[in-house]
């Protein structure tokens, strides 16, 4: 089945959304303070999610219009299940977004690549 007017649709509202980076590489989520952001993590302004907020995005040291995967989490304690979506990742940041939703039984997630050339 094709996923292009998926991605072709993330890219319209990653093209349209201002990038807000609210959790710095390297800061504490604010519940959980063991819990340190691997990547910039924010969201797309102007944009709806499951938890009332914007979109979720990873942001890695890639080129900033470039968005290479989602992460489809499912969270128990928030009972809510969403996508991140990750822009200008390298296969090394992806991990470490994969690993951060998946290293508790509360959390999980799967990791959804782009595979078209066309990103």
């Amino acid at each position: 089945m094709a996923s292009d007017g998926f991605w072709q649709a993330l890219d319209t509202l990653a093209a349209e959304s201002e990038i807000i980076i609210d959790r710095p590489k390297g800061s504490a989520h604010p519940r959980y303070p063991k819990f340190i952001y691997p990547l910039d993590y924010g969201y797309l302004k102007g944009t709806a999610a499951m938890d009332g907020g914007g979109i979720d995005v990873w942001r890695g040291s890639g080129p900033a219009g470039q968005i290479d995967a989602v992460m489809c989490i499912v969270d128990l304690v928030k009972r809510d299940s969403e996508i991140k979506v990750l822009i200008g990742c390298t296969e090394e940041e992806k991990a470490l977004v994969y690993q951060a939703h998946n290293e508790t039984d509360m959390q999980k997630g799967v990791l959804i690549r782009r595979t078209d050339t066309q990103s």
